[in-house]
């Protein structure tokens, strides 16, 4: 852990690596949404029909869910620095496809890859959390995701200009492009300019990779409660991809997904069985043990916070575009507000969270959140419309605070574990995407506003049951001797 002074304006130690780790995260937001700002040019460039489209958006989140779950793990037991290294270079691969493609079929494979870029997030949790200590986490693990996160926005602002500059029927293509090469280039800029902990520091690994480890019998089915979801969000977008949906699968593709899905399933709890089978056998020592409950609790708020913000930022232009009769420019700009808060908003929640409490902070933006979606879902046409833009500021406020808390929390559960919390912790954050915009399909904005303001009500109760961090986590080195991790 590096004792150096917080300095935003370092470049050295644990800043250099703070940045770097922000700047990936940033290209690997712009090359996961490289093709939204883009749309209207790729649709005419491939002749897509509007439910060829849909699907695109469909499959670039499809992969993520899984992606981060391996992702972590991978984390975990290589290290960050050679895992988002190999992540930034393998995926410009599906990124020079896409630029290249000539068809929707082809579009939608290189679409469906690029999912596992967005999987890059977990990665930097736990870059961070081995280089500064409880005291500055959340505001470090908030800066490296609030400036990280806003790669998508700026992929929205510079895309379209760069296709422009190149001009033309391919000026699309040259842009995707671009994002590849960047994001091929910082991977090795990344690899050359860090390290997995400072030096003489400890790189705890987990004792399996398989599965996550848990220390108790109640918790080992706990996991496989909350491993549910996720399967659960794989089956609805099989789902909207069949002939019930867009109709990119036929029936029996369809079928095979769900089956393949249910032996995945099966085969992940075989192996949460081999790697925590020991538990049943003999207890684990308390001074080793962690509660899943407090990974449970951060799922739920990341479900509720991060969910919808991704599916917020999906409907938002639409939702003004229609309320306000507002032409598509215009309604694109004043809904990115929501969006732009995130430079400051998920900072500030780690910040908050380090100053006044990880749980208290928490209970107090899920309230705000809560009573933000609330006020959205009130919004209409006779609202003028700078109210209703303060109102959509002051929600993502709460929303990307929240986001900045929830990852306060994570890397102070159990170091070894840190990328594997932090990868089904994002994973829930897609299935809650999928899951509010798939209740949009079925109700008007008001209701969907609603539905999420009811599951920020869930998250609130589900937080009364998580812990404070506080005192020690314990992990043991190499050669038996124990060391005391300071959580508060």
């Amino acid at each position: 852990m590096s004792s150096e002074k917080f300095n935003l304006l370092s470049f050295t130690g644990k800043m250099k690596v703070l940045h770097l780790s922000w700047i990936a995260f940033f290209i690997t937001f712009v090359v996961w949404f490289n093709h939204a700002p883009l749309l209207m040019a790729i649709a005419k460039s491939l002749g897509l029909e509007p439910s060829e489209v849909k699907t695109l958006l469909i499959l670039n989140v499809a992969l993520t869910i899984p992606a981060r779950v391996v992702i972590g793990m991978l984390t975990d037991r290589f290290g960050p620095r050679i895992v988002y290294s190999s992540l930034l270079a393998v995926c410009s691969v599906p990124c020079f496809m896409f630029a290249m493609a000539d068809s929707f079929e082809q579009a939608a494979i290189a679409r469906f890859m690029l999912g596992f870029i967005g999987a890059g997030f977990v990665i930097g949790i736990r870059m961070v959390s081995e280089w500064f200590p409880a005291n500055e986490l959340g505001t470090a693990e908030g800066i490296y995701g609030g400036w990280g996160n806003f790669g998508s926005a700026a992929a929205a602002f510079s895309l379209p200009v760069v296709a422009l500059w190149f001009g033309g029927d391919d000026g699309w293509r040259y842009a995707v492009g671009v994002t590849g090469i960047l994001s091929l280039l910082f991977s090795v800029i990344y690899y050359m300019n860090v390290s997995d902990t400072p030096k003489g520091s400890t790189y705890f690994k987990p004792k399996h990779i398989g599965a996550m480890e848990v220390t108790s019998k109640g918790d080992f089915y706990f996991l496989l409660i909350m491993k549910i979801p996720m399967y659960a969000a794989l089956a609805l977008l099989t789902w909207k991809l069949s002939p019930e949906g867009v109709k990119l699968l036929s029936e029996t593709t369809a079928l095979f997904c769900y089956i393949g899905l249910a032996l995945l399933f099966v085969y992940e709890v075989s192996h949460v069985w081999k790697v925590n089978k020991g538990i049943f056998e003999k207890p684990v020592p308390e001074m080793h043990q962690y509660k899943f409950k407090q990974v449970a609790v951060l799922n739920i708020l990341y479900f509720a916070t991060f969910g919808s913000e991704l599916a917020v930022v999906s409907m938002l232009p639409l939702f003004f575009a229609e309320t306000f009769t507002l032409d598509p420019v215009m309604a694109g700009m004043v809904a990115s507000a929501y969006a732009f808060m995130n430079l400051m908003s998920r900072p500030g929640g780690g910040w908050i969270s380090d100053r006044f409490g990880r749980k208290s902070t928490l209970l107090i933006l899920t309230a705000g959140l809560a009573v933000g979606y609330f006020v959205m879902s009130m919004v209409g046409s006779s609202w003028p419309l700078w109210l209703a833009v303060v109102a959509a500021m002051a929600c993502s406020f709460f929303v990307q605070a929240g986001e900045g808390a929830v990852f306060a929390v994570v890397p102070l559960i159990k170091r070894r574990l840190t990328g594997q919390i932090a990868g089904m912790t994002g994973a829930y954050g897609n299935v809650g995407a999928v899951t509010y915009l798939t209740v949009l399909s079925f109700v008007d904005y008001s209701t969907f506003f609603l539905v999420i303001a009811g599951t920020a009500v869930v998250g609130f109760i589900a937080l009364l049951f998580m812990e404070e961090p506080k005192g020690h986590m314990v992990e043991v080195n190499e050669d038996g001797s124990v060391e005391m991790i300071s959580v508060s």
